[in-house]
């Protein structure tokens, strides 16, 4: 495995060590771009107290613990034992969601329309992406059984991608994107993408599935060829990381967003090739200096024409021993999302404006941190505004986001951090808004008819059919 210059070389999840007696975002899992993080001692104790209570459920039912691990009632379980934790109701899932899958279905259901903006999938040729053992480990912790008679390397490639991204989650829409680089370290290169969404879209008609296209900027040779990307792939938008692109011996070739050499020329061309939709990777950079978002709020004032949507909003995990995703204060700007912020309030950025907070990545390390869940939505609603937050996972990293969006439906910031740092409560409106409405707006997506596809296409009849399976099979044979 190569050193990432400067990074020390991840350590990878021990095999067997697949943690299947907890739900998903109590797991320690991680993407290709970061590493698993450590368990606290909140985290050990809330461990526990799911594991006691998953062991019961097993043991009334006659079935092992990890048939249970990705149910509806293991993530209501997993709630309700934050809240005991913290000692608050971050999460309002009733006790009796714990007592069966059908009443934490009841509890946890809802009508939104879900668009997750951050979906990946890895080919085959990035088998030489060095963390590819990681991805292994993390393929069987979040589905042991689903593969089990096929070789590995079939097991995380794109039936993994359909299965998680449109069978297990109910995503209306999702949008294809990938990490940088020109080699066979690249997970998806940019054909690669379009021709998922040919092939979603020969399978389900058109809509279902977006796609980016990956552009190196500080390549003038790329950005020379972002006329031809855009007619022969389609995108909906440029996906950029401006640490530059990933080799092995490190990131090759970083810029900013408003830097003249790069970043200015770039979004000319993005504008003037009607495709002004710029989705940048800030945060999650193990505090890389291009990964800070500090240049979003020069390039977003620069260039009002163009919609910026922030991968991640510049989250970056706390150091060890170091406080969480706290309030935003004068001491505390120049960290994680706060730099965000800072750059929105340097630039004038505020309600309804060009940046779009995104919460991939971000939603699922929060989640376990129910007090840094709701310093991460209070600050970015606060300082962007409620229809500037957009919903993303960083799937299929994780497997089924589907827990995922059951901790956000059921979450609410509490009274007395709203009274104390002037947040404000998510109704249901916010939530739908958040989980899929606006990235409409910003995707161009019929909401109406993303609601039929998502309804009734053939999608729709395959998502039933793999339910229905889980309802009529029991538990330890699936």
């Amino acid at each position: 495995m190569s050193t990432v210059a400067g990074i020390k070389p991840r350590a990878p999840m021990h095999k067997g060590v697949l943690q299947l007696d907890r739900p998903m975002f109590l797991r320690q899992l991680s993407t290709e771009e970061y590493s698993p993080r450590a368990y606290g001692a909140a985290d050990l104790r809330v461990v526990r107290r799911v594991q006691d209570a998953l062991g019961g459920v097993a043991l009334d039912r006659g079935v092992p613990v990890r048939a249970l691990a990705n149910t509806r009632q293991s993530t209501a379980i997993g709630l309700r034992a934050l809240n005991a934790e913290y000692g608050r109701e971050f999460y309002v899932v009733p006790e009796s969601a714990t007592a069966s899958e059908e009443l934490a279905a009841a509890a946890l259901d809802g009508d939104e329309l879900v668009v997750d903006v951050q979906t990946h999938w890895m080919a085959p040729h990035s088998e030489k992406l060095f963390p590819t053992h990681w991805l292994r480990d993390l393929m069987r912790a979040v589905m042991p059984d689903w593969w089990k008679d096929l070789e590995e390397d079939h097991a995380w490639d794109l039936s993994y991608y359909l299965t998680n991204v449109f069978l297990r989650t109910e995503n209306a829409v999702a949008v294809l994107t990938s990490s940088p680089g020109t080699t066979d370290l690249c997970p998806l290169f940019n054909d690669e993408m379009h021709a998922t969404r040919t092939l979603v879209d020969n399978l389900a008609g058109s809509g279902r599935l977006l796609n980016h296209a990956v552009i190196h900027a500080s390549t003038d040779t790329e950005r020379a060829a972002m006329e031809e990307m855009r007619d022969l792939y389609d995108p909906v938008g440029w996906k950029v990381y401006t640490m530059g692109a990933m080799v092995e011996t490190g990131w090759v070739d970083p810029w900013f967003l408003d830097d003249e050499r790069t970043g200015l020329p770039f979004l000319e061309r993005a504008r003037d090739l009607g495709v002004p939709l710029v989705c940048t990777h800030k945060g999650l950079s193990q505090l890389a200096p291009n990964g800070s978002p500090r240049d979003v709020g020069p390039a977003a004032k620069a260039f009002p024409e163009i919609d910026f949507v922030v991968y991640h909003s510049g989250y970056e995990f706390p150091l060890h021993g170091s406080p969480g995703e706290g309030p935003f204060t004068e001491a505390t700007a120049d960290i994680g999302i706060n730099r965000l912020i800072t750059t929105a309030r340097e630039n004038g950025i505020g309600h309804d404006s060009n940046v779009y907070a995104e919460l991939g990545a971000t939603w699922y390390s929060v989640v376990r941190r129910p007090e840094d869940a709701a310093h991460t939505l209070g600050k970015l609603i606060k300082q962007f505004g409620i229809d500037n937050v957009v919903w993303g996972t960083d799937s299929v990293w994780y497997g089924s986001a589907q827990p995922l969006i059951d901790a956000f439906r059921s979450f609410q910031i509490p009274e007395a951090m709203c009274e104390e740092f002037g947040y404000t409560q998510l109704t249901a409106e916010d939530k739908a808004k958040i989980l899929g409405l606006n990235a409409c707006g910003i995707y161009n997506i019929d909401a109406a008819q993303a609601r039929e596809r998502f309804a009734n296409d053939d999608l729709a009849w395959a998502r039933q059919a793999v339910a229905e399976y889980a309802e009529k099979t029991p538990p330890g044979i699936r």
